[in-house]
């Protein structure tokens, strides 16, 4: 794969770099600004070496329109507090605006084009109209540089078509990001313990199978669990389950055995009587949800104190811990111990602990972790997961 050390003399050139700063949003506040800190190394690379940096980027779903509330803007205005250097802000991807605003940039100054997906050929199905969205970028620039890893499993304009058009590298963010995925799946050393979460286990089914042959410990907790327990016969109340999965589910619990892993599962369960802060709680065991005072109604919403503790007792006598997604509902605090302990015997790993990006990155931050707490946290989310399912990536082939 093209690296930065790939291009030639930058001073002065102007270098178009695909950054993933989709942030999570309150109005105009952002609320965790860990994918613009995780581009700054390629950035600041770029300006020490004197280029004329355009900063391209996608934030939400705006469907192919404008809409205010995705505006890039206030990513710009983060980027301009956290670089040693001048950032302006167009308010159009492509077009007048964009193109003067492109030719006034001088040397070591930044330009951060609006929101991607406000012009719809960058998430087009035909091939043709995405390449005429990227034959506009590309006319701003004389290279580009593909940072943003949390988009390279996409065939879109800005990540596919573009970078076929001009003389193009990958960034340090996803050198890195490569480099960490790689240990994972071809080189972990032991032991090797993977902890998956989330809401829905047919999310993460991928992982599973092509992790499996891999690991030493497969550890399951969040929304997910509960198709894991109904595949050993418990009943699992009001919370969520995803029936058409049960049998695949008792397919990898059969699978493991023969493979020697261990699956860990919750041998207690935090219920609730409703979603949401103000409900009754209470712990039970993971086999005996329904014969709580709820009944059939009753919810899990996060692993147990003794399967927190027994999460983190497997974790920390790893060598190699990949972690993604949430073991509870962790945004209320009720349902957030589960979360909490993981990402803590994950920051006391001695050895390569990795958080997955997605929910699990926003949490460790919720829960006031710093990120030099784990050996990496992946801007990837969905991205990082396809790569460890195997697959192929169109954004990092175009780059090879």
């Amino acid at each position: 794969m093209r690296t930065l050390a790939d291009l030639p003399d930058l001073k002065s050139k102007r270098v178009i770099v695909r950054c993933d700063l989709n942030v999570p949003l309150d109005g105009s506040r952002i609320t965790d600004d860990g994918r613009i800190i995780a581009s700054l190394p390629t950035l600041n690379y770029l300006l020490g070496l004197g280029a004329k940096v355009i900063v391209i980027s996608h934030l939400g779903r705006p469907d192919g329109a404008p809409v205010s509330k995705y505006s890039l803007e206030p990513v710009a205005n983060r980027l301009g507090e956290l670089l040693d250097a001048s950032v302006t802000f167009s308010s159009t991807t492509v077009g007048e605006e964009a193109a003067e605003k492109v030719s006034n940039l001088e040397d070591g100054q930044v330009l951060v084009l609006e929101n991607l997906r406000f012009n719809p050929g960058e998430t087009a199905k035909d091939e043709a109209e995405r390449l005429v969205f990227a034959k506009e970028l590309a006319s701003f620039g004389d290279y580009f540089v593909s940072d943003g890893f949390g988009v390279v499993h996409r065939k879109q304009a800005s990540v596919y078509e573009l970078p076929g058009l001009l003389t193009s590298s990958a960034g340090f963010l996803i050198q890195k990001e490569l480099e960490v995925l790689t240990r994972l799946t071809q080189t972990p050393e032991r032991p090797y313990a993977v902890v998956l979460g989330g809401s829905k286990v047919s999310d993460k089914l991928g992982v599973i199978d092509h992790l499996l042959p891999h690991v030493n410990q497969l550890l399951i907790g969040g929304g997910m669990v509960f198709t894991f327990l109904a595949a050993l016969g418990h009943k699992v109340g009001s919370s969520l389950l995803e029936v058409d999965q049960i049998e695949t589910v008792r397919g990898y619990l059969k699978r493991a055995e023969e493979l020697g892993v261990e699956v860990v599962l919750p041998t207690d369960i935090v219920v609730a009587s409703k979603f949401g802060a103000d409900a009754e709680v209470l712990i039970t065991k993971a086999s005996e949800i329904e014969e709580t005072p709820f009944g059939a109604s009753g919810l899990g919403l996060d692993i147990g104190p003794e399967s927190a503790l027994a999460f983190a007792e497997v974790i920390r006598s790893a060598k190699t811990v990949f972690w993604n997604g949430p073991m509870g509902v962790f945004e209320i605090d009720a349902f957030a111990n589960g979360t909490k302990q993981v990402a803590q015997a994950l920051s006391d790993v001695d050895g390569l602990s990795v958080v997955g990006g997605g929910d699990s990155a926003a949490a460790v931050r919720i829960l006031g972790f710093e990120d030099s707490a784990f050996s990496h946290i992946s801007t990837g989310g969905g991205a990082s997961l396809e790569f460890l399912e195997g697959k192929t990536m169109p954004g990092l082939e175009v780059l090879k």
